[in-house]
């Protein structure tokens, strides 16, 4: 009967652990409808800001502003963005991964790390690369301020060159059961000279470029970093709901194959006693 007992405990357990899985699971497709239509409505904005500042900074000299000058990377610096909570699947373990072989790569250039999230934070304490900044609860509350605050940060080290380059890994969004592990170059600002050599397009300027530039590219930094925000925040909530329904399915799976191996043991036990009983009879007669 013991065993009875601790099999019918253990599918209380599992039963309550199903419940969690598919609450959870819920509460992550609520959350990623939104932060997919935000990220959606963003992209386009973003894609063509970049596409129109890298063409008109393909036409001028790399030194009419700081975020366009390209130095030698004796000092390359990495935005590593992970999510504050876990149960999300292999979500923050591939970011780490891409980020240790980004790091091993740059060799002795490579200058530290900015943590964005609690699991990086936790995760990259117990490891020897030097942590720049760290910044947890990000996307609890994501907006473009804080964002922005945070691109300005970067683009000030960048500026006063304590950084020679700077990039981000991330995961993109790019279906509720895909997210590809991205690295980008955020400083400095990609310059499209390709395409100005394939064409030589000549521009006019109004205003001159030094004040058009100085509007513009800082703005083009901090909509990018939010982009990259919105991105990782959508992939951790698609992330997290595919690893929830798989969690889910294990546990009904396990409730089923519990209950079979219950039923079973329940039989043996009342066979053996009707065995038990009717030997006595037996035994009496």
């Amino acid at each position: 009967m013991a065993n009875l007992r601790d099999l019918r405990r253990r599918i209380r357990s599992v039963r309550s652990t199903g419940q969690i899985t598919r609450a959870m699971k819920m509460v992550s497709a609520a959350r990623l409808r939104r932060a997919q239509d935000a990220i959606l409505a963003a992209r386009p904005y973003a894609r063509k800001l970049q596409e129109i500042l890298s063409n008109l900074a393909a036409g001028v000299e790399g030194g009419q502003h700081p975020l366009l000058s390209e130095r030698e990377p004796r000092s390359v610096e990495l935005v590593v963005v992970t999510a504050d909570r876990g149960w999300c699947g292999s979500f923050n373990s591939n970011v780490f991964r891409r980020g240790m072989e980004f790091a091993r790569d740059q060799g002795e250039r490579f200058a530290g790390l900015h943590v964005i999230g609690r699991k990086g934070r936790d995760y990259f304490r117990r490891r020897p690369h030097t942590r720049l900044s760290e910044h947890t609860d990000v996307f609890r509350g994501l907006d473009y301020a804080r964002a922005s605050a945070m691109a300005d940060d970067l683009a000030q080290r960048f500026i006063e060159k304590k950084a020679d380059s700077i990039y981000v890994v991330y995961n993109e969004f790019k279906s509720v059961a895909r997210q590809n592990v991205c690295i980008e170059r955020m400083m400095p600002i990609e310059r499209n000279l390709e395409e100005k050599q394939a064409y030589s397009p000549q521009y006019l300027y109004e205003p001159e470029p030094e004040k058009l530039f100085v509007r513009l590219l800082p703005l083009h930094v901090q909509f990018q970093f939010f982009r990259v925000l919105l991105e990782s925040a959508a992939a951790e909530h698609a992330a997290r709901m595919a690893a929830m329904d798989a969690a889910t399915n294990n546990a009904s799976e396990m409730i089923d194959n519990l209950t079979l191996h219950l039923n079973r043991v329940r039989q043996a036990s009342i066979t053996r006693e009707l065995i038990e009983v009717v030997s006595g009879a037996q035994a009496l007669a």
